[in-house]
């Protein structure tokens, strides 16, 4: 038994038998029952590949320190109100750098019976000290960048086995389990399918004892059938509006009504966060350049990552101190270690976006890209992925003019 147990009674979740977050005096009681969460996905990650690609970012990699130094992490983010994380045994991502299909990131073997034991341990490691200090690791068994890794279908039926055993054995008590990570975009048909979903949650309930189950789909995408098998209905709001976000949990509510939802992948538009505050349901955290790019800098970094917390804070009623105004806006991606392969991401992280109208991005006073959506960023694809910027020009040749939805303006530079 661990020192924190996971429960859920209707839409609220529990920790130790009291709603998450009523223990915190002057908290908000419409926060109380909510798991607001954070995608640290590679906390286990390798790449039997080519691990000597990590070697970037002014850091390096190694699988075992890359998962101390998240253990290390984690009190920070607890102490701004992150009571929960995602962890994947095959990963997510990243995104920006390196195709997934050249990544070995498959801890179950070809026939999905055998659990690596390196990894076993790495995550065995990191359960063991979210329990210590309060919080949840929601699990994720398989990732569709990897799941062709796993021969057929009857390895994915050993591996979602091989990994609710291995929970099952640890006796974990902090444990929420996600199935597949977006599982419409897998390569195997018992993946792709709904039905197939619907099995391997219950195969997996079954076998790790009891654990709760979910699975999340695509950003926008939701099934009627694997909502109502889950014990808790987990979303992804990536390339999402406020609105298409609010209308995807009025409908999860309205398929399966009385079970908690919650976003355990969104992007780092945190206009997002204040829906999920509004309805009452847990948001997810996603940043794929500052938390999934290996190797991961897992503390509360300046601009986004802090902008998050700052607002998860508020949202529960922490008492944390304000941020100053002139310190709300951060143009990112332009210090010494950001770049890879001459690719920059630049983008201007706001505390609150939802008061932006638009930002322009100038280098060397031309004007060189407008971005009208949140998060505001250069060569905008959606809200959690942008393209790349390949000039060479130096940090202090760039400059974001803000237009506020208020009228006023404010310029910001690196």
């Amino acid at each position: 038994m661990g020192k924190t147990k996971v429960s859920i009674q209707g839409e609220a979740f529990y920790i130790n038998g009291r709603k998450v977050y009523e223990e915190i005096e002057g908290s908000r009681p419409e926060a109380h029952g909510l798991l607001m969460n954070a995608r640290f996905i590679q906390g286990v990650f390798d790449d039997k590949g080519d691990i000597s690609r990590y070697q970037r970012f002014g850091g390096t990699f190694d699988p075992d320190s890359n998962t101390d130094e998240l253990i290390q992490a984690l009190p920070q983010w607890y102490a701004y109100g992150l009571r929960a994380f995602t962890v994947g045994f095959q990963g997510g991502g990243p995104c920006f750098t390196i195709p997934n299909d050249t990544i070995h990131n498959n801890p179950f073997g070809d026939s999905g019976t055998q659990l690596d034991p390196d990894y076993a341990a790495r995550m065995d490691r990191l359960i063991r000290a979210a329990d210590e200090l309060g919080m949840v690791v929601i699990v994720s068994y398989l990732y569709p960048g990897q799941t062709h890794r796993l021969a057929d279908g009857k390895a994915v039926l050993n591996a979602v086995r091989t990994a609710s055993r291995f929970l099952k054995q640890g006796a974990y008590t902090n444990v929420l389990i996600e199935v597949c990570n977006e599982y419409d975009w897998s390569r195997h048909p018992l993946i792709q399918q709904p039905q197939g979903i619907v099995a391997l949650m219950e195969i997996a309930r079954e076998e790790s004892g009891g654990m709760l189950v979910g699975c999340s789909g695509s950003g926008g995408i939701m099934n009627e059938e694997i909502c109502k098998e889950s014990d808790i209905i987990i979303i992804h709001g990536n390339g999402q509006s406020r609105q298409q976000y609010y209308n995807m949990i009025a409908q999860a509510r309205k398929w399966s009504p009385g079970k908690p939802v919650l976003c355990n992948e969104d992007s780092q538009a945190l206009g997002q966060l204040g829906v999920a505050f509004d309805t009452r349901t847990s948001w997810g955290y996603y940043n794929n350049l500052t938390k999934q790019e290996p190797p991961v800098k897992w503390g509360v970094t300046l601009g986004e990552d802090l902008f998050f917390a700052q607002r998860m804070a508020e949202g529960i009623g922490l008492p944390v101190p304000p941020i100053p105004e002139e310190k709300r806006y951060m143009l990112q991606g332009l210090a010494a270690d950001e770049s890879y392969e001459g690719k920059r991401w630049i983008r201007l992280a706001a505390l609150y976006p939802e008061g932006i109208d638009r930002v322009e991005f100038y280098v060397k006073q031309s004007l060189v890209y407008t971005c009208y959506v949140e998060p505001f960023t250069v060569n905008f694809r959606n809200n959690w992925l942008q393209g790349p910027w390949t000039g060479d020009e130096l940090a202090e040749d760039w400059l974001a003019v803000v237009y506020l939805k208020n009228g006023e303006q404010l310029e910001v530079r690196a």
